[in-house]
C-alpha cells in the first residue's frame, strides 16, 4: 500500500544522534531485508506496517517480549510514547549496493490519526547513514500531535528505487521498564536431513497426479507450459526481498524449470497474480483477467493460495470452491494445487477448505503442517528455525519463509512425478461442490466490458479513479493498478476524472446530460447473482454508498472498514431467479459531497 506522506513535522529529516550509553531495549527488526520499491517520483520506499497486531507480533517474535503490560502500550500512540524513550536504527546496504551508492536513507515512523482524519498524525523522520552503525532517534526531540491514534507504519525512503538494504530497529525504553534478555537464532541449514523431513510434512495429500504428470510431460517435450499462481499478498510476494525473484511463486517456477523444463523461461512460462488483502471472492472475479489474460493464456498448473485471506468470506468457502471448479473446468484441463499458507499466530483455514481438495482429489500442501510444530521445540532438539526467521511480519514470510513454501510445493511436484501414471477421470458434473459452486461461471463486468443485455447510466459516478490498489504482477517490480476501468463519484458532487482526455470528455457528457451530485449509478442486468467490487480507503474524503436492487436497499458499502486502499468485493444478491434486475448505487445520506469508487461487478448469468 502506498500512503500519502503527511505529518506534523515541517522541517527536513533530523540528523540522528550517534549511539550512546544504552537503555534497556528490544528489537522490532533485526537484520530485516528491505527494498526501495519504485514510487511515482522515482524514489524507492519500503513500507512496513505497524498497525493492528503487527508491532505487537514483532515485539513478541523478534524482541522476545512476553510482558503483557508492555505489549498493551504498543497498541496506541500514547502508550508507545510512554514506553519508548528512543529508537536505535541501523541501515546496511545489501546485494550489489554499497554506502557509496546510497550514503543515507530516511527513516520514518508515522502515527495514524484518530477521529479527525483530516489532521495528520505525527511523523518522526531522521536521515540514517548506511554505514551499518546504530543511530539514536529520541522521541522527545519531536513535536507530537494531539490527534495521534496508533503507531501506523515505518518507512525507509531511498533516493533511488531498487536499492536493497538490511535494517535494525531497536526500541529503547523509558525508566521503569525492563526489556527481556536478547536471544539470537542459529543459522538455518537447508541441506540438513531434518529439513527434508520438515518439508515432507507439508504434503497433506498428493491427490490424483494425472494432470500434474500431463503438465510435466508436456514441459519435457519442449512444449510451451505455463504455471500460474493466484492468491493474496503472500502470492504477490510480500516479505520477499526483492519481491519479484525471492517470492515463493518464482522459486517454485524455478523448481519446475529444473525438474522438467529445457531452461529458464525457454518453454515454461510464469504468471503471478497475487493481490494483497483480498479473498477468493475477488480471486474468482480476477481469474480470467489476471491469470488467463482474457483467453490469451491457458495455464497448465495453477496454485491457489487463499487459506489466510478467506476469514471474512461471506460465503464461508463457496467462492473458493467456485474458483477451483472454474479452473478445473477449463478446456485444457489444468492441474490445480491447493496451497495453505500460515500466519505467525499458527492460523489458517485449511480445515474449512480441505474438503474442496478431498472432493476433487487434488494435491494439497500445508505450510502450517510443515513448520508450526517445530517452532515450539528448542534449538538442537528439533527446531530448525524460529518464527523471527520465517516471518517478515505477523502475516508474511521472509525470504527464508518463501523458500520453505517453494520447497514444499517442489516436494509435491517430485512426488507426483514419481507416482504411477494416473488417469484423469475427474467429472465435475458428477461431484456435488462440497462448499457450493454457485459462482463457478461468474463473469467480471467493468467500464471497459462489452456485454449484451447490460445497460449502465453512471449518473454522478462518471469519473475514473486512478488512485487504486496496485500490485507487482509476474516478474514486474513496477505495480499494475487493479480495476482501472471504474466509475467514480467525485468530491463536492463533481465527477472528477483523473485519467486522460477521453475520460474527461465522458465526464463532460455526463454533466451535459444533467447529472447532479445526487444522481445514482444505475444498471439493468440479467443474472442470478451479483457481486459489487468497490474501493476501500483510509481517507476522510471517501464516503459510504447505498446499494438498491429493484428499489430495495440491500447493503451500505463502507470503504473505511479495511482502512487502506484496496479492492473489496461484497455480494448484493445471490440464489435469485434468472431475470432482469435494476440496480442503483447512490451516496449515503450526508456523504453526497464525498468520493466513492465502483471498481466493477461480478455476475452469474
Amino acid at each position: 500500500m502506498q500512503t500519502k506522506e503527511t505529518g506534523m513535522c515541517e522541517e527536513g529529516p533530523k540528523a540522528p544522534r550517534d549511539a550512546q550509553k544504552k537503555r534497556s531495549g528490544f528489537y522490532l527488526m533485526r537484520g530485516k531485508d528491505i527494498a526501495g520499491s519504485i514510487q511515482p517520483d522515482g524514489r524507492g520506499i519500503q513500507f512496513l506496517h505497524m498497525d493492528g497486531e503487527r508491532m505487537i507480533t514483532a515485539a513478541r517474535i523478534v524482541g522476545n517480549v512476553a510482558e503483557e503490560g508492555m505489549l498493551e502500550l504498543l497498541k496506541s500512540a500514547a502508550g508507545f510514547r510512554r514506553l519508548v524513550h528512543s529508537m536505535g536504527v541501523r541501515v546496511e546496504m545489501a546485494g550489489d549496493f554499497s554506502s557509496e551508492d546510497c550514503p543515507a536513507v530516511d527513516f520514518v515512523l508515522q502515527m495514524y490519526p484518530g477521529k479527525d482524519s483530516f489532521v495528520p498524525g505525527t511523523q518522526i523522520k531522521a536521515s540514517i547513514p548506511t554505514d551499518g552503525m546504530e543511530y539514536m532517534v529520541e522521541l522527545d526531540d519531536y513535536t507530537w500531535s494531539d490527534n495521534d491514534n496508533v503507531p501506523g507504519q515505518i518507512r525507509f525512503e531511498f533516493s533511488v528505487a531498487g536499492q536493497l538494504a538490511q535494517v535494525w530497529v531497536k526500541l529503547y525504553l523509558r525508566d521503569g521498564f525492563q526489556a527481556p534478555e536478547e536471544t539470537e537464532e542459529a543459522p538455518v541449514d537447508l541441506e540438513a536431513p531434518e529439513y527434508r523431513e520438515l518439508v515432507k510434512k507439508s504434503l497433506m495429500q498428493a491427490g490424483n497426479p494425472a494432470r500434474l504428470q500431463k503438465a510435466l510431460a508436456k514441459a519435457r517435450r519442449g512444449e510451451d507450459t505455463t504455471i500460474a499462481f493466484i492468491g493474496g499478498s503472500i502470492t504477490q510476494g510480500a516479505g520477499a526481498i526483492p519481491i519479484n525473484t525471492s517470492c515463493y511463486a518464482y522459486k517454485t517456477f524455478q523448481k519446475l524449470c529444473r525438474l522438467a523444463g529445457k531452461g529458464m523461461e525457454e518453454n515454461i512460462h510464469y504468471v503471478k497474480a497475487g493481490v494483497g488483502g483480498t479473498p477468493s471472492e475477488l480471486g474468482m472475479l480476477r481469474y480470467h483477467r489476471d491469470v488467463c489474460r482474457d483467453g490469451a493464456v491457458e495455464p497448465d498448473i495453477v496454485v491457489v493460495e487463499f487459506a489466510v485471506n478467506d476469514l471474512g468470506d461471506e460465503t464461508q468457502g463457496e467462492c473458493y470452491d467456485s474458483l477451483v471448479r472454474m479452473i478445473l473446468g477449463a478446456k485444457n484441463a489444468p492441474a490445480v494445487i491447493l496451497l495453505f499458507a500460515v500466519f505467525a499466530s499458527d492460523w489458517n483455514l485449511q480445515e474449512r477448505l480441505a474438503p474442496v481438495g478431498e472432493a476433487y482429489d487434488l494435491p494439497m500442501v500445508s505450510v502450517r503442517d510443515a513448520v508450526v510444530e517445530q517452532f515450539y521445540k528448542k534449538p538442537g532438539a528439533g527446531r530448525l528455525f524460529g518464527k523471527s526467521q520465517f516471518f517478515y511480519d505477523c502475516y508474511h514470510p521472509t525470504n527464508l519463509g518463501h523458500t520453505v513454501m517453494a520447497d514444499c510445493i517442489g516436494y509435491l511436484l517430485e512426488t507426483a512425478d514419481g507416482m504411477p501414471e494416473g488417469k484423469d477421470d475427474l467429472r465435475l458434473d458428477r461431484i456435488v461442490p462440497p462448499l457450493g459452486g454457485e459462482f463457478e461461471n461468474v463473469r467480471l463486468y467493468d467500464r471497459n466490458s462489452k456485454a449484451p443485455g447490460i445497460s449502465v447510466d453512471c449518473g454522478s459516478f462518471c469519473g475514473q479513479d486512478q488512485e487504486l490498489h496496485a500490485v507487482e504482477m509476474n516478474m514486474d517490480l513496477t505495480q499494475t493498478p487493479e480495476f482501472p476501468y471504474n466509475w467514480m463519484h467525485g468530491q463536492n458532487g463533481d465527477s472528477v476524472v483523473m485519467s486522460d482526455g477521453s475520460s474527461k470528455a465522458a465526464d463532460a457528457s455526463c454533466k451535459a446530460a444533467g447529472a447532479s451530485k445526487a444522481a445514482p449509478f444505475s444498471m439493468d442486468i440479467t443474472c442470478t447473482a451479483l457481486v459489487l467490487i468497490y474501493k476501500d480507503s483510509g481517507s476522510g474524503s471517501v464516503g459510504c454508498a447505498d446499494v438498491f436492487v429493484d428499489g430495495k436497499k440491500v447493503l451500505t458499502a463502507d470503504p473505511h472498514v479495511g482502512g487502506w486502499t484496496h479492492c473489496n468485493p461484497v455480494i448484493c444478491f445471490r440464489g435469485g431467479e434468472r431475470r432482469k434486475y435494476h440496480v442503483e448505487i447512490s451516496m449515503a445520506a450526508g456523504d453526497e459531497d464525498k468520493e466513492f469508487t465502483i471498481l466493477g461487478f461480478g455476475y452469474v448469468e
